[in-house]
């Protein structure tokens, strides 16, 4: 039997992602080994260290053991990914989706004026403040247990987290309540792991092709152009999810902001099975031309040099 070596961050999210695909690939006749490693944002190193940004920072050595042969595969959260393809790797599966959308947990259940939200994603926090007057949102930062515990302890009254994260950490009974993404629009990527292999490495790519979801997988190639025509960046207000409708038909809803949420355009937009890519493209573009010259200007000053 075939042994896969699969390379992934320590945390107790990433630890879970690779397990599952470990398990796909068990179930398609293939043995898998996990490996867990520290990438450089890990241990603390600034986004100034990366040519692909913050992100670059979290799958850095993970995609170095990648490209020396030290693993086959490496599996991430695909919200984490950069946007540009890293040189010599390429997107071997994309499993089922997990629920793409963004959920509250807190003490209410639903969003409502007075309350204080904990985030430190921007593209929650602009959202936060463009569709509900009077919220009240603060930066909070840490794992998953640790923003938990810190609601428990008051420090905040309510918390919005990716719905697939806590299911995979088997947190789904704190769940309060799902958020539209008509108000509430996810990060691309959002729920998707994207498993990695050397772009030369055909046998690998020919076996791990096998546990692909055609759907998911259409659904972030429309979703990840939308963010690479924006330039990219994590730091960017910006969100859009892709959904087939039918047999041959996608949607893709998108939304741009200022950091603060001022100016937000949303934009929805359909076309045909076979080109996502372009799907996420113009979205991009159009939301471009809609928002403000400030938004247009954030837009260029995130784009990497």
């Amino acid at each position: 039997m075939t042994t896969l070596r699969i390379a992934t961050r320590r945390s107790a999210l990433a630890l879970a992602q690779a397990e599952e695909v470990a398990e796909l690939l068990s179930a398609n006749a293939f043995r898998a080994e996990v490996v867990p490693m520290s990438t450089s944002g890990d241990e603390g190193a600034a986004a100034t260290d990366s040519p692909t940004g913050m992100k670059g920072l979290w799958v850095d050595r993970i995609v170095d053991a990648l490209r020396a042969g030290d693993v086959d595969l490496a599996v991430h959260s695909a919200k984490d990914l950069p946007a540009e393809e890293l040189e010599g790797i390429a997107i071997g599966a994309v499993p089922q989706r997990a629920d793409p959308l963004e959920v509250l947990i807190g003490r209410e259940e639903r969003l409502v004026p007075g309350m204080v939200v904990g985030t430190s994603s921007v593209r929650r926090r602009a959202q936060l403040l463009a569709g509900f007057p009077g919220m009240g949102v603060t930066e909070i930062r840490g794992n998953v247990d640790t923003r938990l515990r810190k609601l428990a302890e008051g420090e905040v009254d309510g918390l919005v987290l990716a719905a697939a994260g806590l299911d995979r950490l088997g947190l789904g009974e704190e769940l309060t309540a799902p958020l539209d993404p008509e108000l509430f629009t996810p990060a691309p990527g959002q729920g998707c792991l994207a498993v990695e292999a050397r772009e030369d490495d055909t046998r690998v790519l020919g076996l791990v092709s096998a546990i692909t979801h055609r759907p998911s997988r259409v659904a972030l190639r429309g979703e990840r152009a939308f963010l690479a025509t924006l330039g990219g960046s994590c730091t960017l207000p910006a969100g859009a999810i892709l959904r087939t409708r039918g047999d041959s038909r996608l949607e893709i809803l998108g939304f741009l902001s200022a950091a603060d949420g001022k100016g937000l355009v949303r934009e929805r937009l359909a076309g045909p099975l076979d080109d996502p890519e372009s799907l996420g493209q113009v979205l991009a573009t159009r939301l471009l031309d809609a928002c403000t010259p400030e938004v247009r200007a954030l837009v260029e000053s995130a784009r990497p040099t």
